[in-house]
């Protein structure tokens, strides 16, 4: 396959040449909104509901995207068509454009639209087949009352000093708690248990990103007959679950056998888990 194109503004570049300005606000201050999407034999899943979390996304920072949804849709497709890419990871990037050496957004002009698409491995094959293990990071959650952590923006600041920590301790992923203590993500992914048989995940007032992954995968529960609930939580309900899995658009389900070292469950990956990994499988080939 040739060089990757990125798509910028209406254009395609090489990889090696895209480049956006120094002092475009995205760079400077995080000032942008983006997406992560997976594509499966040639088709991006849940396209728009990812689009509309962006506009979103950019809606509540006051960020005007400069595209219409449909156009921005076609020009994801053409990007990961361009790039003759079936099974990949999409990376949509919205920042406010290159403005002056100061926060004033009203100083910025041209939002730079991005488009990458490039295959992506988060983790290796044997996480999913025998678990992952994952620590509580001493790095809370945003506090929702500073900045929503419903906003997908380029200031991943938070996420990155919790990850740290989990790499530190030797492990891919590391557990997010909010300002109540209470679980709330981890640094890419979202977070289900199993307890006395029903699922678990915390409600979007934990201070969480509502995931695209996560919703597909309650209603995936749903229909499989498993009970589920969003409901707030803290570290001893996943200390005495009896399974434990992560979620999201790179990641898509995978197990977790251990927190802070201490064994969920029996240690092993368990049923429940087995079955909402091989349901979404099925999932996105259906839609795809």
């Amino acid at each position: 396959m040739s060089s990757l194109e990125v798509y910028i503004n209406g254009s395609f570049y090489p990889k090696q040449e895209a480049k956006i300005s120094v002092y475009d606000h995205g760079l400077l201050y995080g000032d942008g909104v983006f997406e992560g999407m997976r594509a499966y034999g040639g088709r991006i899943f849940r396209l728009q509901q990812h689009l509309d979390r962006l506009y979103e996304s950019a809606r509540a920072i006051l960020l005007e995207i400069p595209m219409g949804s449909q156009d921005l849709a076609d020009a994801v497709l053409e990007t990961l068509r361009r790039n003759q890419l079936q099974d990949a990871y999409i990376r949509l990037v919205v920042t406010r454009g290159a403005g002056t050496l100061g926060l004033d957004p009203d100083r910025t002009s041209d939002p730079q639209i991005i488009i990458i698409a490039d295959k992506i491995s988060l983790y290796p094959d044997e996480y999913y087949q025998n678990g992952l293990e994952i620590v509580t990071a001493s790095t809370i959650r945003n506090h929702p009352a500073a900045l929503s952590p419903r906003i997908k923006s380029l200031n991943y600041l938070n996420n990155i000093m919790a990850k740290i920590e989990g790499k530190l301790a030797g492990c891919a992923e590391a557990l997010m708690l909010n300002h109540k203590g209470e679980v709330a993500e981890c640094t890419g992914d979202n977070i289900f248990i199993v307890r006395r048989g029903r699922l678990l995940t915390p409600p979007i007032d934990a201070g969480i990103l509502e995931g695209i992954t996560r919703n597909a995968v309650i209603e995936l529960a749903s229909s499989e007959g498993i009970s589920v609930q969003e409901l707030s939580f803290t570290r001893h309900d996943i200390f005495v679950a009896e399974e434990c899995f992560l979620t999201g658009s790179a990641a898509e389900v995978i197990p977790v056998i251990k927190l802070d070292r201490r064994p969920i469950g029996n240690g092993q990956v368990g049923p429940i888990t087995k079955q909402l990994i091989q349901a979404f499988h099925g999932l996105v080939r259906s839609e795809a």
